[in-house]
């Protein structure tokens, strides 16, 4: 079973609509036996809230379940247990390199690195940019090139 955890800063917005999205997104594919799904925080300033509204309200609109999601710091142990660790922009990538240990550094993965086009752009932060919409359709493509990927590498 591969392990993949989505990383964003809070745990309140991109990584929880990440997980929530891959969730989906698997079990339509009958892949859910394959994988496993979590999301978190590099901050701790969100720990143990619900996601934004604005991103309960985007994923209700686009009937995407938000069961179980509660945000979370990222952990020391998150290194050990995860095989991929997915950060939404550039500055996620980098504080999950400072908070890992080097021997983790390969696991630790921009969510556009698997796109087609623009791989090394960020997915913006809709806590500043209040485009909870973009971020949404950003990420739901991203999401469907990720699952691509990683089935592609399971074969």
């Amino acid at each position: 079973m591969k392990k993949i955890l989505f990383v964003c800063l809070g745990n309140i917005c991109r990584s929880p609509m990440a997980e929530a999205l891959f969730r989906q997104r698997i079990i339509q594919a009958n892949l859910n036996e394959q994988f496993l799904v979590d999301s978190a925080g590099t901050s701790d300033w969100e720990e143990g809230n619900r996601p934004h509204p604005q991103t309960l309200a985007v994923l209700k609109k686009h009937h995407i379940p938000t069961e179980n999601l509660v945000s979370r710091p990222v952990s020391a142990s998150d290194f050990q247990k995860f095989d991929l660790i997915i950060g939404m922009d550039h500055q996620n990538v980098s504080d999950l390199k400072t908070l890992a240990p080097a021997a983790s550094h390969a696991k630790i993965n921009l969510f556009m690195s698997v796109a087609s086009q623009n791989k090394d752009s960020d997915v913006p932060d809709p806590w500043y940019t209040h485009k909870f919409e973009a971020a949404y359709q950003q990420i739901s493509a991203g999401i469907d090139q990720w699952v691509t990927f990683l089935t592609n590498q399971n074969k």
